[in-house]
């Protein structure tokens, strides 16, 4: 067991597994009491709850000799999340890092989504960890420190067949930045990762027949192509099974939560395999000014000297 978050608190929300399971558990390690929350449910938001996600966690935890929770609601619910943080303050009296993990996915090409599919998951992801920050910032904001990590993803900068989920995690790096900028003055950070990893709901056949597809369009001749990540190879030869573990996404995690990283806030994080990455915060990489106000014709006649000499690739694919 480590020593650098002894006796602190920490709530995970998606814990019982994946990404959430390998984060509650490194957490534990660094000796923090751990609220596993897990709805139970499938990576659809479907077919009801269950404990028993949780409740493994929670024993893995303390066979390992740590202290951990289990606790089933949902996030995506105010009172779920109120309770919840709650249930953390019942337990341990104390609340010191919040890690927002809890998601669902339903993978449809955007003219295919029900609206009630959108909302469902902007409301699992999104709002999901709005309503536990709001619920936690009381609490950490009068003990005037605290750890928040939020979980977005690459699948926010563009990806086949996500609008829904992509949508949702890259709000989460909006809300994040905001979080930074209304709570650092208390103390408090906020930080988001975007995970690389194999999880069930990376797993599933909608995503892998969106990917496949994606793959074929990218080898037909002429057409935009995006550089694969390369996988690390092992001594014989073969790609490393280990490099997509979803427990290689826990440790920049539990990092953000120590005290080394107490002026790190609103930056978003590449993580997973064997990397880890910072991202540059966005910036605008071309300006057009005119003092006389911009009509469509002035714009028309600066664009191809201004925007269109840089490389702007639309990303278009023939069907």
């Amino acid at each position: 067991m480590g020593t650098r978050l002894k006796d602190r608190v920490a709530i995970v929300t998606g814990a019982g597994r994946g990404i959430g399971r390998g984060e509650a558990i490194l957490l534990a390690s660094e000796g923090a009491k751990v609220v596993v929350n897990d709805l139970g449910g499938a990576q659809t938001g479907e077919g009801g709850s269950s404990s028993a996600p949780a409740d493994q966690v929670v024993d893995e935890i303390r066979a390992a000799g740590g202290t951990a929770l289990a606790n089933y609601d949902s996030v995506a619910e105010t009172d779920g999340a109120d309770h919840l943080i709650q249930s953390a303050m019942d337990a341990f009296g104390r609340l010191d890092i919040l890690v927002n993990n809890a998601g669902i996915i339903r993978d449809r090409m955007v003219y295919n989504i029900p609206e009630e599919e959108w909302d469902r998951v902007h409301g699992v992801h999104l709002k999901g960890h709005f309503n536990c920050i709001r619920a936690a910032a009381p609490i950490l904001r009068a003990q005037r420190s605290g750890r928040i990590v939020n979980t977005s993803s690459e699948a926010g900068l563009g990806s086949m067949g996500q609008a829904s989920y992509g949508s949702a995690k890259e709000g989460i790096v909006g809300l994040t930045r905001t979080v930074a900028k209304d709570l650092g003055r208390y103390g408090i950070t906020c930080n988001a990762i975007r995970p690389r990893a194999s999880t069930r709901m990376t797993e599933n056949p909608e995503l892998k027949e969106a990917t496949t597809r994606m793959g074929e369009l990218r080898k037909r001749p002429g057409q935009f192509a995006v550089p694969e990540q390369e996988d690390f190879l092992i001594a014989g030869g073969g790609p490393d099974p280990q490099i997509h573990r979803a427990e290689n996404v826990a440790p920049i995690v539990v990092w953000l939560c120590t005290d080394k990283a107490a002026k790190i806030n609103g930056r978003t994080f590449l993580t997973g395999g064997y990397a880890i990455g910072l991202y540059e915060e966005p910036h605008i990489e071309a300006e057009m000014i005119c003092r006389d106000g911009w009509s469509v014709d002035a714009i028309d006649a600066a664009v191809p000297t201004t925007f269109l000499a840089r490389d702007m690739n639309p990303q278009l694919f023939d069907e």
